[in-house]
């Protein structure tokens, strides 16, 4: 069964339920009332009844049959009993003739009055005290028109009850279908989906609600899915040019040196080629081989406690050895008094290489220009923030810089494999910090790597 006919038919059910309870519910409240009101009747009756019958009084009796002939009408089967209380006597005889229980007459003695139902005659009594003694007087009548009433109302409420029962399941079934008339138009878009056109999207409603939240939800995972598969076209492409090219330069250099016969330089020299591609191929695999195992959550890392400003020192220092023209300033203004502020629990040497990258590249891609680093403490995170002014990232290429092997169309002429931000962002991720990135074009970017002060756990 669809779920657009369930969610129908249990608003079918609740309304139902909800038109048939208030139907019993009225008719119990109104017969009720139907059968109180009659019996109050009664009673009146034989009050009137008492007075005019038992009392003595002419003036009296001609008043209240007076009363009686213009305001009491006879009831259907209307018939009065007097019987005289008496001590010691029971009305065991007058129950028996009657067909009523003892009950009713000791209800009527004790309290005073009394009601009964025998089909469909109704009976009340009242006690009745006279000049000559105490009575029991009984009035009873056939409740026609109650009857007739209640079957009246019955009639109207079954067909109030049927007319409502349709009228529900015909709105049931059209609100269901007009609820699940967008989720529909989503199921279709969606069909039409595929690895050959992920730039599709479904259309978001303007109005804020859970299927518009669907939606947004859907294109999310679209826009993932077309940069993960962007991601892998990049990765193969440029992977497969960065392999081949040192692979072809060795192979083509082994050929032509095997050729013929060379002197003892040119053997040299074809040699130091094939050892310099040979060595830059080998960096290629190390780097790949890295990037896989910090990109590998299951594979474990041994982590102690390191002070961020002393470890920026010890980059400052790789960073001099490897480029004595560098111009980095490590600042030190945002920093904590306290050194404990500084410590994080990670692992040193890959905290040194993820740093050690996002600092050699920004003095890289600024022909090094000053680069400034700073240090300090925010919201139980040490922040370390890397800005340059130099040739920046094209705004439509900043979502590609974590893939692997990608590098910006304005960064050819400078030497590089494309792996060392993904495998900086890989390092941040292990330590559960956050990496972002900021870019102008020929104006400089900013890097802005945050990561958890020491009181977690780390395996």
């Amino acid at each position: 069964m669809k779920t657009q006919t369930k969610i129908a038919l249990i608003f079918f059910l609740i309304s139902l339920a909800t038109i048939v309870l208030l139907g019993v519910s009225v008719y119990f409240f109104i017969s009720r009332y139907s059968f109180t009101d009659f019996y109050k009747r009664l009673e009146i009756r034989g009050v009137v009844t008492a007075k005019a019958e038992l009392d003595h009084e002419e003036a009296s009796q001609a008043v209240l049959q007076e009363v009686r002939a213009l305001h009491l009408e006879k009831l259907p089967e209307e018939k009065e009993y007097f019987f005289r209380i008496e001590p010691g006597v029971t009305f065991g005889k007058a129950a028996e003739e009657l067909d009523l229980p003892l009950s009713f007459f000791n209800s009527v003695v004790e309290t005073g009055s009394g009601t009964h139902q025998a089909g469909d005659i109704f009976f009340a009594g009242i006690r009745h005290t006279g000049k000559d003694g105490n009575y029991v007087v009984i009035v009873s009548a056939a409740n026609h028109f109650g009857t007739q009433l209640m079957t009246y109302l019955r009639n109207i409420l079954i067909a109030g009850i049927i007319t409502a029962s349709a009228f529900a399941l015909f709105v049931s079934f059209v609100f269901s279908r007009q609820v699940f008339t967008p989720v529909r138009k989503i199921t279709d878009r969606v069909k039409e989906i595929s690895s050959q056109n992920l730039h599709m999207r479904l259309e978001q409603s303007k109005v804020n609600d859970e299927i518009g939240g669907l939606a947004v939800t859907f294109n999310n995972v679209l826009d993932r899915l077309e940069t993960a598969f962007e991601t892998q076209n990049n990765f193969i492409s440029n992977a497969s040019h960065e392999l081949s090219t040192p692979l072809t330069t060795i192979i083509g250099e082994a050929e032509v040196t095997l050729s013929k016969t060379r002197t003892q330089q040119e053997y040299t020299d074809s040699l130091s080629t094939i050892l310099s591609e040979a060595e830059r191929l080998e960096k290629i695999t190390k780097s790949l081989l890295f990037l896989a195992q910090t990109g590998f959550a299951g594979k474990a890392q041994k982590f102690d406690k390191v002070r961020m400003d002393q470890l920026l020192w010890d980059v400052k220092e790789t960073i001099d050895k490897i480029n004595s023209k560098n111009k980095v300033h490590i600042n030190t203004s945002l920093m904590p008094e306290s050194p404990e502020q500084l410590k994080i629990k990670g692992n040193e040497q890959l905290l040194h290489l993820a740093l050690t990258n996002l600092v050699s590249n920004a003095c890289k891609y600024s022909n090094n220009q000053p680069v400034t680093v700073s240090i300090g403490t925010f919201d139980d995170k040490v922040i370390v923030v890397i800005k340059d002014t130099g040739v920046g990232i094209p705004e439509a290429e900043l979502k590609f810089i974590y893939d692997p092997f990608f590098r910006a169309s304005n960064v050819t002429e400078y030497e590089g494999y494309g792996i060392g931000l993904p495998l900086t962002r890989n390092i941040v991720r292990l330590h559960e910090g956050e990496i972002q990135v900021s870019s102008q074009l020929n104006k400089g970017t900013t890097v802005q790597v945050s990561f958890p002060l020491g009181h977690y756990t780390l395996s």
